[in-house]
């Protein structure tokens, strides 16, 4: 993995591709490549590093075609260098990238050596680049030749292969990787996500499981799993380049935390308009939810996190059993499954390998009620639910995850009001009193966006600190994991979370004056709790950074520093106390001078297992 990018025109395709790969650099990647069909050969040039340096390459070399490919790689199968870095060619004549993993590449590469292959990469690609030339040496078709070679392959992928000697053909590939076809006048277009295609078309369409797809400059054939010819339906894409744009912020993320305010106000609008209706998450939801006996929340990362949080809301209000579970466990389980429980994954991208294998374990157990909160329309997570929540956060780059978490976090406690509607246990009159909190929700948030020169200073105390913990209880216990999570994703400091009950059974033997404690300190029913964990830290010579609601009443002493947050936001809480803690890791990154968007070793979308 991680992008792929692909065109076929009447004209030189090289700046389509470069552009497309630049704006498929939020996805995390370590070195990029295209390969381009000139009078007859195949033409590459592939770089580790920034696709800017492939970009200089490219123009030094004077590449040109009409017909290429394009990739940037994040290493699964061997290291970051050259020759592990996508296109692949094979005998002067095949070229592919591709997304994915195969998992049966070591008994495909036994199998091509004893054809005489020859390989130069670690790569599982590589075994597809070969099978496609062994299948086109036999047969001189290209599109049955990928067809022969995807029938061997076992796992994931998303392809995209070009000919030497065919300059009026590219095939395409999916399955349990995203890819879709960008439709353009006398132009067709390839990607894994369609931020790549914007400034060619916005008219595309998502390939299904299964689908391989020949690509002409004037027109696009689907077949289907089953081998019949498929008529996939177009959209039009509602994403803007200006959204994918830095504006006056200095990194993405940064644009993306300050973006929430609106981001939750989009989200919530669509909740106060509608009410809390079951036809918010589809038209046969009413027929699906209202007899649900619980919920099992399947996600990863922050959306797992997210789902913790809505643990505490179904089973708080709505009065519903919920399970949540880290979604690369629960598919690699035997499950005593209820199938009355509704199936709930969460997704920023709606193509995480992990959650969308989970999913479809879960609908072989006998699930039928199955609901995605997602927030890329036509991604695969919706496309295989029954029921869908499309947030609206718009398109997120940075690798971190912001306004994705937080407007799930609406999401789920819209889910959570419905149910309990549907459920009994919401009245009129709690019905309006939530629906307006909701309504200030944007403004809280924003509220405390405006302590960023307050976190910042925080921020310089963290810098040269090698670990930290993070202490929450009850709601606010999932935010004090999310802080850590995003301290040690873009700073690389060392980070944990812990309930704040817990830290007596263990984590106290970590704390000393180099180790700095988070602690979220709402003004809820558990403050005195916090404070007497937090007594605990103090005596230990720890040093405190405490957020907390402008209503709670404790101050700043020696060892123990407060920066309070608007005054206490109820159960909605957990979105407001999020803030601040993407900030202290933001700020702490600059510092620390790492890759704030684009962390080591990490990838936006994570498309394989």
């Amino acid at each position: 993995m991680c992008g792929i990018v692909g065109a076929i025109a009447s004209g030189d395709i090289v700046h389509t591709l470069v552009d497309g790969l630049k704006r498929l650099e939020y996805r995390g990647y370590d070195s990029a490549g295209v390969a381009v069909l000139d009078q007859g050969e195949i033409k590459r040039v592939r770089r580790i590093g920034r696709v800017a340096e492939m970009e200089r390459a490219v123009k030094e070399t004077g590449l040109e075609g009409a017909v290429g490919i394009g990739h940037t790689r994040w290493a699964t199968h061997g290291g970051v260098t050259e020759p592990n870095a996508h296109p692949h060619i094979s005998g002067e004549l095949v070229a592919v990238v591709h997304n994915g993993i195969i998992e049966n590449h070591d008994e495909e590469r036994d199998w091509l050596k004893s054809l005489g292959y020859v390989f130069e990469s670690q790569t599982d690609t590589e075994v597809i680049a070969h099978l496609v030339h062994h299948y086109y040496k036999q047969t001189g078709d290209l599109f049955d030749a990928v067809r022969q070679a995807i029938k061997r392959l076992k796992g994931a992928y998303a392809i995209a292969v070009i000919a030497a000697d065919k300059p009026d053909q590219m095939i395409c590939a999916r399955m349990g990787c995203p890819l879709l076809v960008g439709l353009g006048e006398h132009a067709n277009y390839v990607a894994s996500d369609v931020s790549a295609l914007l400034a060619a078309t916005r008219r595309v369409i998502f390939l299904d499981e299964g689908d391989v797809v020949e690509l002409s400059r004037e027109a696009v054939k689907v077949i289907d799993k089953n081998g019949n010819a498929a008529d996939r339906a177009v959209h039009v894409s509602d994403v803007s380049l200006t959204s994918l744009e830095l504006g006056h912020f200095s990194h993405f993320m940064q644009k993306e935390i300050h973006e929430q305010p609106k981001a939750l106000s989009d989200t919530i609008d669509q909740v106060i308009e509608g009410g809390l209706d079951p036809s918010l998450f589809g038209e046969n939801a009413l027929q699906l939810l209202q007899d649900i006996e619980g919920v099992q929340i399947l996600a990863c990362g922050t959306s797992y996190y997210a789902g913790m949080v809505g643990k505490y809301w179904l089973e708080s209000i709505a009065g519903i059993p919920t399970n949540v579970e880290i979604a690369s466990e629960y598919r690699y389980r035997d499950v005593a499954a209820n199938t009355n429980y509704l199936i709930l994954t969460l997704s920023q991208s709606g193509e995480t390998l992990d959650t969308m294998e989970a999913l479809k374990y879960a609908i072989s157990l006998g699930h039928e009620a199955t609901l995605s909160i997602c927030n890329v329309r036509e991604s695969a997570l919706p496309r295989a639910s029954r029921m869908v929540f499309y947030t609206r956060a718009g398109a997120e780059i940075g690798v971190a995850s912001t306004k994705a978490f937080t407007t799930q976090l609406v999401a789920l406690f819209t889910l959570c009001l419905t149910l309990a509607k549907l459920r009994g246990r919401l009245d009129a009159k709690q019905e309006s009193e939530y629906l307006d909190a909701l309504r200030h929700l944007p403004g809280s948030v924003q509220h405390a966006l405006n302590l960023e020169p307050q976190i910042k200073a925080w921020a310089e105390r963290f810098a040269d600190k090698s670990h930290a913990l993070f202490l929450g209880r009850g709601l606010h216990y999932p935010i004090a994991l999310e802080g850590a999570l995003k301290l040690k994703e873009i700073s690389y400091i060392h980070a944990e979370a812990y309930p704040a009950g817990e830290l007596k059974h263990g984590p106290l033997a970590l704390v000393d004056a180099e180790m700095p404690v988070v602690v979220i300190a709402p003004n809820d029913s558990l403050l005195e709790k916090v404070k007497s964990n937090m007594q605990e830290v103090r005596a230990r010579g720890g040093e405190l950074f405490v957020f907390a609601d402008l209503d709670s009443h404790f101050g700043e002493q020696e060892g123990v520093h407060v920066i309070r947050t608007p005054r206490h936001a109820g159960v909605l809480s957990p979105v407001v106390h999020a803030i601040p803690v993407q900030l202290l890791a933001y700020h702490t990154a600059l510092m620390r001078g790492t890759d704030v968007d684009k962390p080591r070793n990490l990838a936006k979308s994570v498309t394989v297992e």
